[in-house]
């Protein structure tokens, strides 16, 4: 009996040292594939507020750029126009990277 719960609070204890430094978060809502879900209103939203670079518009396509979360969804960011930039996609390699 002793050992199964020391068994139970060393898999509760450590279960929780995996939440708090891990990189995947355990809160966000989530796709059927597992993906953290995203906002279509709010990338919409950033586009108003930020026209694509290479074409000036607000709608459709931006050629050689992504719409980027400065702070990742996964460490906590939020999936508002506030935390979302024009990003190319060379930039966006090098900071997956680091990520």
């Amino acid at each position: 009996m002793q050992k199964f719960l020391f068994f139970l609070i060393t898999l509760l204890f450590s279960s929780s040292l995996l939440a708090v430094y891990s990189d995947y978060c355990v809160t966000c809502e989530r796709d059927s594939h597992g993906r953290i879900k995203r906002s279509l209103e709010a990338k919409k939203a950033f586009k108003k507020m930020q026209p694509c670079p290479s074409t000036g518009k607000s709608f459709g396509r931006c050629p050689g750029y992504i719409i980027d979360h400065i702070i990742p969804l996964k460490r906590g960011g939020l999936d508002d126009p506030s935390n979302m930039q024009w990003q190319t996609i060379e930039e966006s390699k090098e900071k997956d990277k680091w990520e």
